[in-house]
């Protein structure tokens, strides 16, 4: 099961997906704006904590410079509700427990972890222009150092 990924210029697949506050997230609602949507394996892991939090840390300056951050995994909202209060997240976190979205971004399908090949979330981050469309797809990122990187990529460091 090897995830198809996307390129830039690709139309952002859309999605609407429950939050973690109860409320519903339409992507098409965030039109005009460009997104950071990332993906990850499971809240309230280290990793995934890491960056999280790396991101609530930089989304007064992402926001200021026209971004708008939203997080991606299969986590129930539940789950989800509870990683934002633990850990002051203030930027959305959706559910995909069907994973049907996550694949539709090449985000779920093998990779490697430990030296295996398993079927799991595949680390990854995608800016989205205002018109919807890819402008980064990046795979198989690194937790810790990320959010950095993506903003020297963007230009904002």
């Amino acid at each position: 099961m090897t995830a198809t990924r996307l390129s830039p210029g690709d139309p952002a697949p859309e999605f609407t997906l429950p939050t973690d506050t109860g409320d519903t997230l339409n992507l098409a609602d965030l039109r005009g704006r460009r997104v950071i949507l990332y993906a990850y394996p499971a809240a309230m892991t280290p990793g995934c904590t890491k960056q999280a939090c790396d991101f609530r840390d930089s989304l007064a300056s992402l926001q200021a410079a026209g971004y708008e951050v939203v997080g991606i995994s299969p986590d129930k909202p539940e789950k989800l509700a509870k990683f934002r209060e633990r850990d002051a997240i203030t930027f959305p976190l959706v559910s995909d427990t069907d994973k049907s979205v996550l694949t539709a971004y090449g985000a779920y399908g093998e990779k490697q972890l430990y030296g295996k090949t398993v079927t799991g979330v595949i680390r990854s981050t995608f800016v989205i222009d205002p018109d919807g469309k890819i402008e980064r797809a990046l795979y198989n990122v690194k937790a810790t150092g990320h959010v950095a990187k993506i903003r020297r990529d963007l230009g904002l460091d």
